[in-house]
């Protein structure tokens, strides 16, 4: 009797199993459906929205249209530079060494000098070193002061301020005016300095975790080159950045020079050489007595003194000879 009482409950338990699994089924498949209605929704939303932007563009472009034709053609041309506005910002930020050299002729040397001391501080700019010269010549009148000034201005200054020293001039005899872009350098100095601060930093980290004396001065060591390095690296920098913030005129101020003119003729040529000729027997003249005053105390006190001494040694020899001539005795004559 227990037999068939096992195969009802079992037989119970299973139909109750496919109820519950054909529930499960039936409650999940309104969620898949629901599920696939929203993949597809979003999907249709934006072939829509593709449908009206395709719709919406020729609108889109007349509105653009519209905007661009209202705007002034000065605002056109303002959008249309900016890229060259770009480009003269980075022109701007170049490093470039500038430097001039002119040689001119003016009226008067002092006066000009003053006005190009007052040119370069209008400027910003200050003299660095002024030197003078005479000129030498035999007219005293004609002597000169040529005077050689080193002036340093501003960079942006630069052409401004040579222009106006240059008006000053009533003759520009030479000029020569060089530029060396030193960009390339300063931006290597920058990251080079870079790099070794970021080495100093990390010999500073490893300093503090050093336990031992040796590895201490070792890293001190290293760290003490490092700091050289960026020292030096520091220096060129600064060098750069004041030779082109800065820009160097050397100007050489002269008077005119006078212009000499030969006029040739046989007359004149016959006249220089009686005078070179009076000139050559005048300074013959002068060389013999320049030689007699010379002469004389030489013979006083060298010649004289030195003729007596040679005289007196050779009467000497002569008297000594004469002696032993006479102390000799004759030899006796054969028999």
């Amino acid at each position: 009797m227990r037999s068939p009482i096992w195969l009802v409950l079992v037989l119970l338990l299973t139909l109750s199993a496919c109820d519950g699994s054909m529930k499960e089924a039936a409650t999940n498949a309104p969620a898949k459906s629901e599920s696939t209605a929203g993949v597809d929704t979003p999907a249709r939303e934006a072939t829509g929205s593709n449908q009206m932007r395709r719709e919406s563009a020729p609108e889109a472009r007349t509105a653009t249209a519209g905007l661009t034709d209202g705007l002034s053609q000065e605002q056109v041309q303002q959008k249309s530079l900016a890229p060259d506005s770009l480009a003269s910002d980075e022109a701007a930020d170049r490093k470039i060494i500038r430097n001039a050299n002119m040689t001119m002729e003016v009226n008067s040397t002092t006066e000009t000098q003053h006005r190009v001391t007052s040119i370069a501080e209008s400027h910003g700019g200050f003299v660095v070193t002024s030197e003078s010269k005479q000129r030498e010549d035999a007219d005293p009148n004609r002597r000169t002061l040529d005077i050689k000034l080193v002036v340093r201005v501003p960079a942006a200054q630069f052409g401004v301020a040579l222009d106006e020293i240059r008006g000053l001039a009533t003759n520009v005899r030479e000029e020569n005016i060089t530029g060396q872009d030193v960009t390339e350098e300063f931006i290597d100095l920058e990251a080079r300095i870079r790099s070794q601060r970021a080495l100093e930093l990390q010999f500073l980290e490893i300093m503090k975790q050093a336990h031992k004396v040796e590895d201490a001065l070792e890293v001190q060591r290293q760290l003490a080159e490092v700091r050289s390095d960026i020292e030096k690296l520091e220096g060129r920098k600064r060098f750069l950045e004041n030779r082109s913030s800065l820009s160097t005129i050397t100007v050489n101020i002269e008077a005119p020079r006078q212009m000499t003119v030969s006029t040739t003729g046989f007359g004149r040529e016959l006249r220089d050489t009686v005078s070179d000729a009076v000139d050559l027997g005048a300074a013959l003249i002068l060389f013999l007595i320049r030689f007699v005053i010379v002469m004389i105390p030489v013979t006083l006190f060298v010649l004289l003194p030195l003729g007596l001494v040679v005289r007196y040694l050779v009467r000497r020899a002569k008297r000594i000879r004469m002696a032993e001539a006479l102390a000799t005795p004759a030899p006796a004559e054969a028999e």
